[in-house]
């Protein structure tokens, strides 16, 4: 009889082909068998619990390189001990770029910062300034680094593309293999209506949604779509807000091509009203996208039942409340809306609250909240099947859940930085009492087992989900042209 090094045991196993009252056993840093009465030098008693995939969140904004900005408000220490509190095994952070910064020595920075991870990890490139140098040489650079996405705004500031840009950015994915990711705002219409609304004196926080209603996330949606239809490059939508959103999605996938959408538990329990409190209040609910209408939520759930929306990521941007620095107080206490930073922690909490909110109230089952939280962005962004799900030769990234816990949020409880949660005070039924990662225990009962360090870095080669269809409007394949120099190209 075959002896192994961790069996854990009469749970129910959540797999691919459903969940079903089994053990699991670990031999090294894998699993190497899924069935009954299996023995294991170590045995754990998982009777009553739900055993699920360690999550993997794809999108998180941890230890990433921004002077003078919020998100260094999280190390990769907090960041990766938070993420393994609430069951996620994998996260997904950012390589940031600025103008005139080499990207070559931010990802060295930005290594150095994950060799510290608790839990495994990875990153998207964001790309904000698409010159020569970063389209022919950069970008190449990174995908030979092992990262196999890139991330680009449409809004923001500083960090905002033109179309022309974008399709620069598009057309270099498409050549290199990679995923993009995409934040879809419209820049130019977010500003003229700040303008309009700070002129007519409406500067509380609760504006910040009246600044970027739904209309302007759906138009650059739709243009996004169809800018990476136009170069054949395989595109993720970024924290999708609200069903109007999703219909552009699902309109792109029947025609097949390769979109695919995202949220986060902000859109599925907060609403803009939540920014709408007294003072400085509602500055703990701003987020990019705005939260929408609570009255959307029911739809919005379809989406993600019928797989329209197949990922739900953290976003967890973690700025302070409080304090002179990395906070939403920074820009004083009467700032107006535009000048506060948004941006919700939520790396721990996501898991609780989609497994409340969908599977406890009985809108997902176990299955799909498997493949929302663990198994698609896996897929998607190149991780699995060494990540995502309970299956023969996986790492042993396991997370035992009681779905019956119910637990109130509150800040003192979370394990991350900053120091406020948007989710203060409210109750979810179903909570994680032991993460292993890797067939390590790396947090029991709240308590982090694992230490700094213990997470590796997750180098990505090639996949068929971020491989162009080899499809392009006229059969004309402009992405392999050699790249116009960007000066000629904004001409």
């Amino acid at each position: 009889m075959t002896r192994y090094d961790l069996v854990i045991k009469g749970g129910t196993v959540v797999t691919e082909g459903g969940p079903r009252l089994c053990d699991i056993a670990i031999t090294g840093e894998t699993i190497a068998a899924i069935g009954t009465d299996l023995n294991g030098a170590e045995e754990v008693d998982a009777t009553g619990l739900t055993v699920l995939p360690g999550g993997v969140d794809s999108h998180c904004h941890i230890a990433q390189v921004e002077p003078g900005m919020g998100h260094g408000a999280e190390s990769m220490v907090t960041g990766t001990s938070a993420a393994l509190a609430g069951g996620t095994t994998s996260i997904i952070s950012f390589v940031s770029q600025h103008a005139g910064e080499e990207i070559t020595d931010v990802l060295a920075e930005t290594l150095a910062r994950g060799e510290t991870a608790l839990a495994d990890y990875t990153f998207h490139q964001i790309i904000s300034d698409p010159t020569d140098k970063v389209v022919l040489e950069d970008i190449p650079r990174v995908v030979a680094a092992g990262l196999r996405s890139l991330k680009v705004f449409l809004t923001y500031e500083d960090a905002h593309l033109t179309d022309r840009a974008f399709l620069r950015v598009l057309a270099a994915a498409h050549r290199e293999g990679c995923m993009v990711t995409v934040h879809c705002e419209n820049y130019d219409a977010i500003g003229w209506m700040t303008e309009q609304l700070l002129a007519e004196g409406f500067t509380e926080p609760k504006y910040h949604a009246w600044s970027r209603p739904e209309v302007i996330e759906r138009e650059a949606t739709y243009r996004t779509i169809c800018l990476a239809e136009l170069v054949d490059t395989p595109i993720q939508i970024f924290h999708v807000s609200c069903h109007a959103v999703a219909e552009e999605i699902e309109r792109a996938q029947k025609r097949g091509l390769k979109v695919w959408g995202e949220t986060c538990p902000q859109y599925l329990v907060l609403s803009a009203t939540d920014m709408d409190r007294p003072g400085r209040e509602g500055a703990k609910y701003m987020c990019s996208p705005a939260p929408r209408d609570a009255s959307d939520v029911e739809d919005f759930w379809d989406d993600i039942r019928r797989g329209v929306i197949d990922v739900i990521s953290s976003d967890h941007s973690a700025y302070f409340f409080e304090g002179p620095e990395n906070s939403k107080e920074t820009a004083g206490a009467n700032a107006d809306f535009s000048r506060i930073p948004n941006g919700l922690p939520g790396v721990e909490t996501r898991m609780p609250l989609v497994f409340s909110e969908g599977v406890s109230k009985g809108r997902i089952d176990l299955e799909t909240f498997a493949r929302v939280t663990a198994t698609n962005p896996a897929r998607i962004f190149g991780l699995y099947p060494r990540k995502g799900a309970i299956a023969i030769g996986a790492d042993a990234d396991i997370v035992l859940w009681d779905a019956d816990r119910r637990v109130t949020i509150t800040n003192d409880l979370l394990h991350h930085a900053v120091d406020y949660t948007p989710y203060e005070g409210m109750e979810v039924t179903g909570w994680p009492v032991a993460t292993y990662l890797r067939g390590t225990l790396a947090m029991k009962d709240g308590e982090i087992c694992a230490e700094p360090g213990q997470g590796r870095f997750l180098k990505r080669g090639t996949y068929e989900m971020a491989t162009p269809r080899g499809i392009t409007p006229n059969g004309f394949e402009a992405a392999k042209i050699a790249p116009r120099p960007a000066a000629r190209a904004a001409e």
